[in-house]
């Protein structure tokens, strides 16, 4: 693995965080407050690229790697996770699932939209009682003539109430994984119902819902795929869904890296910069450690989607280290800024509050230790 970027990856990644530095790090206390971001950054994050990364151009994409998509992701997690999520979300999780197994016909009506960020899309997935369990969903989608006709509920979706086009899974055979199908659902269909939820701890610039589903009527066509192959559409997006948490956890840690030692270099204590005291630098080790050790992860990780090859363990890893290594590196800058970093008027806290979820959705840490044991042992612990 080469481990160097190349020149267009590097002037990507200098583009993005001017780009970020500039209109996103000045708003994110205030987003985070308002529990919205301001929308109209959405169009110029497109015209720079983030949500048409590895989206082939001939659907409005602008192709690139997945490389230099992590870079992006890590990019945002520095600036504002919330950003992140609702790039990630839309065409990560649903638009790579409508370019991995989408007809003709849904990727032109789709990807340029997404691509452009003219339409957001929503993964739904989680339900009310089901989280990692995601083989036993309840939603229950029926066949009526020409059509599909989905009832169910689903919970903390991403965009959920921003979105045009929500990628819902529901059950259209049996019990288990394989009784599972994928739809494109237009959120403007009638029966379609989004309820914000507020009160988040983190990401509270992203839009978070609940979805109801009541007697959604949707075209035949609507079917994303195979009927029955659902659950392979969401596994499949979710491990390189993982590599995207990844980068972003590495732009927490790295964020949490650049806001403690500058905060470190000009508080004073004792007559002299903390900086200088030898557990501040300690502090400040561990982070810059935890931060080479996630971003080669990930690298590694985006290397091996890049040259085609299996990448599903190593996504987990990357994922499983990252999204811890992102809580600590949180703990260790507030501890840093002592009581500053307490309140909102330095960004310690918000990044504490971001990365606890990261070890949460998309796979627990304890859900990639199963996947990673059985990669590691050949024998499932999955019941």
């Amino acid at each position: 693995m080469d481990l160097s970027l190349t020149q267009e990856q590097e002037a990507f990644r200098a583009t993005a965080r001017e780009f970020l530095d500039r209109e996103a790090l000045p708003h994110r206390a205030q987003w985070d407050r308002d529990e919205s971001v301001d929308l109209a950054i959405l169009p110029k994050m497109a015209d720079l690229g983030f949500f048409g990364l590895t989206i082939p151009e001939e659907y409005g994409g602008v192709g690139g790697d997945y490389l230099t998509y992590a870079l992006a992701m890590e990019e945002l997690g520095r600036a504002d996770s919330s950003l992140r999520g609702i790039v990630s979300v839309s065409s990560g999780l649903v638009g790579k699932s409508i370019l991995g197994f989408g007809t003709e016909d849904q990727k032109q009506e789709w990807l340029p939209r997404i691509a452009s960020a003219d339409a957001l899309g929503c993964f739904g997935l989680t339900e009310p009682d089901i989280g990692s369990d995601a083989g036993n969903l309840t939603a229950r989608a029926v066949r009526s003539g020409d059509d599909w006709v989905i009832s169910g509920q689903k919970l903390f979706i991403t965009n959920g109430t921003w979105a045009d086009l929500a990628l819902i899974f529901a059950r259209t055979g049996g019990s288990g994984p394989k009784g599972i199908s994928a739809f494109l659902v237009p959120t403007a269909t009638p029966g379609f119902e989004a309820r914000e939820i507020k009160g988040k701890l983190g990401l509270r610039g992203q839009a978070t819902a609940e979805l109801f589903l009541t007697d959604v009527r949707v075209p035949a066509s609507a079917l994303l795929g195979e009927e029955g192959q659902g659950f392979t559409i969401a596994m499949t997006s979710l491990d390189k869904g993982r590599l995207g948490i990844g980068a972003s956890c590495v732009g927490i840690v790295q964020g949490c890296l650049e806001t403690s030692v500058a905060f470190a270099q000009e508080r004073t204590q004792f007559g002299r910069p903390i900086a200088g005291f030898q557990l501040v630098q300690d502090m400040i080790a561990d982070m810059s450690v935890d931060a080479d050790a996630a971003r080669l992860l990930v690298w590694r990780c985006a290397d091996l989607v890049d040259r085609g090859e299996p990448f599903r363990t190593e996504a987990s890893k990357a994922k499983l280290f990252a999204s811890e290594a992102a809580v600590r590196a949180a703990n260790l800058a507030i501890q840093i800024h002592g009581g500053a970093g307490y309140i909102d008027e330095y960004p310690a806290s918000k990044y504490l509050r971001d990365a606890r979820v990261m070890t949460l959705y998309e796979g627990t840490s304890q859900i990639q230790k199963l996947l990673i044991g059985r990669a590691e042992t050949g024998i499932s612990a999955f019941v």
